[in-house]
């Protein structure tokens, strides 16, 4: 009767031990995640003082840089700066493109910018080596795309298969920046949409989903999002912190920071139910320390790392 008894009061307890086995994935997942941040960062000659932009980045929760590659900056301070990220848990991530890469005939330009990253990392320690690239070509953004959508997506398509290929070779993460509208373009092999066609073939995308509301950046990126889920991506959505001239629903240059902070934290509560959802890409890292600078020092400033 006591042994029976033991086991009757025992099971109330395996069954909680079960029910908290199966949450920790969740709240893990959902501690984590508020720490999971991007940031594109344009003007490589920052890294010259490597230790401003990686306190600001450690304090925020990046840890992902998107670095544009410039040619008046050295080797060896690409070498210092990524080592130094390296040692923070901070991921450097080459970063260029523009629109005309789209094009076929000018394939030249672009391959030389991965040949100069792979390069690079050839000749550097493992600790020094940019952790992927980066692609931002926006081809939307030139006149051809207006009158010959289908010809600029075949061209850009092809040049896109040729990066990821010479990228994945070179042991390289590779990604690209996208508008959130991507998904109502057709693939160019017809198998769907482009968004998920390059999904199959990056490793991330991020949606550039520029809204001033979490729920709307969220809403903009579903789409991806859903794609990405069911291939197994990452998804990253894109913030605006910059002055636009495209409306003040764009950017949330003109909002205060608690505003600001609630609606990243927004961000985190909508995506935390995908399981690609990668964190926030912040555009970008100069809009961003200018704003945390300018705030008032009175103000509570929350890093989000909760």
């Amino acid at each position: 009767m006591g042994a029976l008894l033991a086991k009757a009061k025992a099971k109330p307890s395996i069954v909680l031990v079960v029910c908290c086995l199966l949450l920790l994935p969740f709240l893990f997942k959902s501690s984590s995640m508020e720490e999971q941040k991007a940031t594109w960062l344009w003007d490589a000659s920052l890294i010259e003082n490597p230790g401003t932009v990686l306190d600001f980045c450690k304090e925020q929760g990046v840890n992902v840089i998107f670095l544009q590659i410039q040619k008046n900056v050295e080797a060896e301070q690409y070498r210092k700066f990524i080592s130094e990220a390296h040692q923070e848990d901070i991921s450097v991530h080459a970063l260029d493109g523009k629109p005309q890469w789209a094009y076929q005939e000018q394939q030249t330009e672009a391959d030389q910018f991965m040949d100069w990253v792979l390069d690079y990392n050839r000749k550097a320690s493992p600790e020094e080596r940019f952790a992927g690239i980066q692609l931002d070509v926006e081809p939307y953004q030139l006149k051809r795309w207006e009158r010959d959508q289908t010809g600029v997506v075949n061209e850009w398509s092809r040049n896109m298969e040729e990066w990821t290929n010479k990228g994945r070779n070179g042991g390289l993460y590779m990604s690209a920046a996208v508008p959130f509208w991507l998904g109502k373009i057709e693939a160019d092999d017809s198998s769907g949409s482009l968004s998920r066609w390059m999904l199959g073939r990056f490793d991330a995308l991020a949606v550039m989903s520029y809204r001033d509301s979490g729920q709307k950046m969220v809403d903009l990126s579903k789409e991806m999002l859903n794609e990405a889920d069911q291939l197994g991506k990452s998804v990253w959505i894109g913030m605006e912190l910059g002055d636009t001239k495209e409306g003040d629903h764009v950017s949330f240059f003109g909002k205060s920071l608690p505003v600001m902070e609630e609606e990243m934290k927004q961000v985190y509560r909508l995506g935390d139910s995908y399981s690609s959802f990668a964190g926030l890409a912040v555009h970008h890292y100069e809009a961003w320390h200018e704003k945390i600078a300018s705030a008032d020092p009175k103000q509570e400033q929350s890093s989000m790392r909760n």
